[in-house]
């Protein structure tokens, strides 16, 4: 006879903690009954509280050892708020005074629409609905094509788990705070720029839930001290999460630009992302297609690796700007690697660049 999870949380509804039950107080999570092996998380609302607790995690894993077919039974004891001794990293700190900038505290409340950044004129989202698609690619060469063509640029890098900005840009100077609060932004190539990346170890990983990460982008949106810019790019992360959902229902935003590779597999993630910023009702200001086409630099044969025209096709049939196509070349790559963006030469690809930014600056974009 195996067991059922109904039959687990009817068995939780039954141990008692202050103010009720486990179930009562909703205070269980990720029930997983699998083979007569049942897992759950006690949630608790303190630390304090997860520590008083304990008698009941002990009972609750006791009443489901008892029910009938269940072999192993483990229950995990977590906690809101910052416990004596976290078990993930830490909020990163700026400077090394004590009044220190630490990134990543829950958001602050919010009131009223989409809130403007003091000093920036526009900015655009560059999103993608998925990995893999050369979004930061873009962005970073988007940046400094735009600078070059005279704008006053920023680029923010808003992927929080997967930085890749300082890099690209060729920055690893670790930001300052005169005072605590304002953090001050680094530049390269005629870009203003900010990541949580340069307040990292190039191979540390953030381990952060979905709080942190809003209250993390709110501060790099509203602490950086930008400046007066034309245009603020920002860098997304892939899918269509917290940082997404944060950054359009709390950032006035002039829009959003999608990119996409030319294949059906891409293209089916570029039309989530196309769908949530419909959602959230955020202008999508075009689609760019990435590595578009291939060069062979040793014959001059022209190869469409990812298909072509995918791109194009939709934003046809969805009635929105095609921006452009751009390149994929060993070259971009080997830019974005060593920090200097192909967009900084006049090679075709950063030809390629320039065009998509002067499309951008006649359209009343950037």
């Amino acid at each position: 006879m195996s067991v059922t999870r109904d039959e687990v949380m009817a068995v939780l509804a039954r141990v008692q903690v202050p103010g009720g039950t486990l179930v009562s107080r909703d205070l269980v999570r990720a029930v997983m009954v699998e083979a007569g092996r049942v897992r759950f998380v006690i949630e608790a609302p303190t630390p304090a509280e997860a520590h008083a607790l304990a008698a009941s995690q002990v009972a609750a894993e006791m009443a489901v050892k008892a029910l009938p077919g269940v072999t192993d039974v483990q229950a995990v004891m977590t906690a809101h708020g910052p416990a004596p001794k976290p078990a993930t990293a830490a909020p990163p700190l700026l400077g090394a005074n004590p009044g220190a900038v630490k990134i990543g505290q829950h958001p602050t409340p919010h009131q009223g629409g989409p809130a403007r950044i003091a000093g920036v004129d526009r900015i655009i989202a560059i999103g993608s609905g998925k990995g893999g698609v050369g979004k930061s690619t873009v962005s970073s060469n988007l940046a400094v094509a735009l600078a070059k063509q005279g704008r006053r640029v920023g680029l923010l890098d808003a992927d929080i788990y997967g930085p890749s900005q300082p890099r690209m840009m060729g920055v690893n100077k670790r930001p300052a705070s005169p005072d605590g609060k304002i953090i001050e932004p680094l530049h390269a190539h005629g870009v203003t720029m900010m990541s949580i990346g340069l307040m990292l170890k190039e191979d540390e990983a953030v381990i952060w839930r979905g709080p942190m990460l809003m209250g993390a982008l709110q501060q790099l949106l509203g602490q950086v001290a930008w400046g007066e810019l034309d245009v603020l790019i920002i860098d997304l992360p892939p899918g269509t999460g917290d940082i997404q959902l944060t950054l359009c229902q709390r950032t006035h935003l002039t829009g959003a630009i999608v990119v996409s590779t030319p294949q059906d597999v891409a293209l089916l993630d570029a039309r989530k992302a196309l769908d949530m910023f419909q959602k959230l009702k955020t202008p999508v200001l075009g689609l760019i297609e990435n590595m578009s086409t291939y060069i062979c630099p040793n014959c001059g044969h022209e190869a469409h690796l990812f298909g072509h025209g995918g791109v194009a096709a939709e934003a046809r049939r969805l009635d929105l700007p095609f921006l452009g196509e751009l390149p994929l070349s060993i070259d971009v790559r080997l830019a974005g690697d060593a920090g200097t963006p192909i967009a900084l030469g006049d090679s075709p690809h950063a030809q390629a660049y320039a065009r998509l930014a002067q499309r951008l600056i006649a359209g009343g974009m950037a």
